[in-house]
């Protein structure tokens, strides 16, 4: 494991109170419907997505490079296990992959770890990517330069055989979002759904 990498989850997330968090706002909003199954959690932070899933039935991987996330997390119906996803992939086969914000300014193959987390996925289930498709003001990332791939252009690089895997959205909806110190402001997020054929 690179140590810098790790020293760095583990510093953001141990800044952090490890008060219950809340669930993202597009998980909600995507997978409300659902019927509940196995779901992977890729890079799970302060847990919010992996307790709402939890909560609502999911038996729930979720998994983080920082030690201090997954340390934090336990619950019913979750089993919390440390990754780099550079160098290790979890186990089994999921009904959900969700991957929200698995963005980091440590040197990251996401292609090859979202490709992997699509064949990770059951017939029928579902790979759920949310990326910032803005900078927040409060984001780690204040670039003026930076740019955000679409994920119409995620997609693609993914290079998924359309015999077998479906996009089934993919847009760059705005939201007001709100920030660690309860400032607010609107974002884009880029979201990619991503079905496996049953």
């Amino acid at each position: 494991m690179t140590t810098d990498a790790t020293l760095f989850w583990d510093e953001v997330h141990a800044a952090r109170p490890s008060a219950d968090p809340r669930p993202n706002a597009r998980l909600e909003e995507i997978v409300s419907e659902l019927p509940p199954g196995d779901a992977l959690d890729l890079g799970c932070g302060n847990g919010g997505d992996a307790r709402w899933l939890a909560g609502r039935g999911w038996t729930v991987t979720a998994t983080d490079i920082s030690a201090v996330a997954v340390d934090r997390l336990s619950g019913t119906r979750i089993t919390a296990v440390r990754h780099d996803l550079r160098v290790s992939f979890p186990a089994g086969e999921f009904d959900l992959v969700t991957a929200h914000y698995l963005q980091t300014p440590f040197e990251l193959d996401r292609t090859t770890v979202l490709r992997t987390a699509a064949h990770a996925l059951r017939p029928g289930g579902r790979l759920l990517v949310v990326d910032h498709g803005s900078s927040a003001p409060w984001s780690w990332n204040q670039d003026p330069d930076a740019r955000f791939r679409s994920p119409a252009q995620i997609a693609a690089d993914l290079a998924l055989d359309p015999a077998g895997w479906t996009v089934e959205r993919a847009d760059s909806p705005t939201r007001i979002a709100t920030g660690p110190n309860g400032q607010t402001a609107e974002v884009v997020d880029h979201v990619l759904l991503i079905r496996r054929a049953a």
